[in-house]
């Protein structure tokens, strides 16, 4: 029986480990953290449950087919709640949207015309192009670019004339929308790969069509059911997961991978090993010194990456009934705030937050009576000079002053009973996150496709990269991909 090693226990991991298990491989997982998910995982502060990263799952197909290629059915294993409207959009004190997902048209109609009136035509034929768009790309987001020729697979010439590579998100959205919100309101979406709207490549106009085509869902308990149950599934066919388990260096017989060194000293060996660690971290702490000296820590760091995320976790005594499950307040002058985060890498005064409300849809995150509240502010990612030891309460304090004044969370302080910080320092420190960029490497055209690092590590034999650092980007669908093009690389070489 072939063995399969897999550094990390997050989504991409577990998505090719489920895959290659249920082949008759053995699966053998080594994590870090005492519990699997990576950033996909549960966090529990006193009797409250969060998700630590992603709280949107979108494109629940591509998990259902994974489960499907198992035998198994996802449904059986965790239970999924479509949430309409999507989230509350607020602009300004008196400006709020509510999206609907397709399959609402009756109400989303009513909602664009309430707000945006004019722009429901604009929205349809911004729905009728994506479509095509969605249809033409999807599948070159499923096999694996290793080298130039790949452009000219049938697939991928096909898709060329909707790329819109040439241009921006917001330049593709503003091809549709006058209003300037509503513009926003399809391309705040560069936001889940970490990007500025004005610079992220057109071609990610899709993310905001998938959500309205296949809906915004949560998962009961959170999105980290979804890394327990793929985990699960991985032991129901003989895979093992070694958790709180480190690995100290990736081994190698010349440009072959054999195995693996854990940080007690023992050394593991097997057929393939696949590195499921964020992928700088990895190339920079992980492999031997030829591999390294292709990334020194110069090219490293001229890699473009995205942003960075401060994360509050609050347990409160309350629940805000009134308000909905998602909730986005933007910054006055968003594109501003978005600059200062990108370019400037300073903490902007007027920022844009998220906020997860998930305790009005789902009771068992806290105890009855009360809530779990997550809140998500974009930030610099490392390359600042950014001292968040120093600077961590005071912006804590701004962005719970922002809750109450902007976001309607009334006398919040009132309510908490516990609470947890992640700072983009954390993230890198106490994640192994490179640069506490949370999205991992940008999605610039010149770190896409052939230009992003491989699915498989060119030059080596039996080593193979999945999560957001590879193809086909960051994000649980693309993520979770990339587990099944490693797994199908795998079983073509066999």
């Amino acid at each position: 029986m072939e063995k399969i090693i897999i550094i990390g226990a997050g989504p991409g991991g577990l998505s090719a480990g489920m895959l290659l298990a249920s082949k008759g491989y053995d699966v053998n997982i080594f994590e870090k953290q005492n519990h699997i998910g990576g950033r996909n995982s549960r966090l529990s502060v006193g009797e409250f449950s969060f998700d630590l990263g992603p709280t949107f799952f979108l494109m629940k197909n591509i998990l259902e087919e994974i489960f499907t290629e198992t035998g198994r059915k996802l449904e059986d294993y965790v239970n999924l709640m479509e949430i309409n409207p999507m989230y509350r959009l607020k602009f300004s004190e008196k400006k709020e949207f509510y999206p609907y997902s397709m399959g609402n048209d009756e109400k989303m109609k009513e909602e664009i015309d309430r707000v945006f009136p004019g722009e429901h035509k604009n929205y349809l034929q911004y729905i009728e192009r994506e479509e095509k768009k969605f249809q033409k790309l999807l599948p070159c987001l499923q096999v694996p670019y290793d080298n130039f020729l790949d452009f000219l697979k049938p697939n991928f010439l096909k898709s060329l004339p909707y790329l819109d590579a040439h241009k921006s998100i917001y330049n593709v959205l503003s091809d549709y929308f006058t209003d300037e919100d509503l513009k926003l309101s399809f391309t705040f979406q560069a936001k889940y790969i970490g990007m500025s709207p004005w610079e992220a490549p057109g071609t990610f106009s899709i993310i905001s069509y998938l959500e309205h085509k296949f809906g915004v869902y949560h998962v009961e308990g959170g999105l980290n059911r979804l890394s327990s149950a793929m985990g699960k599934v991985i032991e129901e066919e003989g895979g093992k997961i070694s958790l709180s388990t480190s690995v100290k260096e990736i081994l190698f017989d010349d440009t072959k991978a054999i195995g693996v060194l854990l940080e007690d000293g023992e050394k593991i060996f097997g057929d393939h090993i696949i590195m499921n660690a964020d992928f700088a971290y990895g190339i920079k702490n992980l492999v031997p010194a030829p591999i390294k000296s292709k990334y020194s820590d110069n090219k490293l760091k001229s890699k473009k990456y995205s942003c960075s995320t401060f994360m509050i976790y609050l347990g409160l005594n309350k629940i805000y009934n009134t308000l909905p499950h998602h909730n986005i307040i933007f910054a006055e002058d968003y594109k501003r705030n978005v600059e200062e985060m990108s370019h400037r890498k300073i903490l902007s005064d007027d920022f844009s937050f998220y906020v997860q409300n998930a305790s009005v849809t789902d009771s068992t995150l806290a105890p009855e009576g009360k809530s779990a509240l997550y809140i998500l502010v974009p930030v610099p990612n490392n390359k600042s000079s950014i001292d968040w030891e120093k600077e961590k309460t005071d912006y804590k304090n701004k962005v719970l002053d922002a809750m109450e004044k902007k976001g309607n969370f009334k006398n919040i302080r009132e309510s908490i009973e516990v609470e947890k910080i992640i700072t983009p320092k954390d993230w890198e420190t106490e994640r192994d996150v490179y640069l506490g960029a949370t999205f991992n490497l940008g999605h610039q055209v010149s770190q896409m496709l052939v230009f992003r690092p491989h699915n498989k590590l060119e030059g080596y034999k039996n080593f193979y990269i999945v999560g957001g650092g590879t193809h086909p980007g960051s994000g649980l669908p693309t993520i979770y991909e990339s587990g099944r093009i490693v797994s199908k690389i795998i079983l073509k070489e066999e």
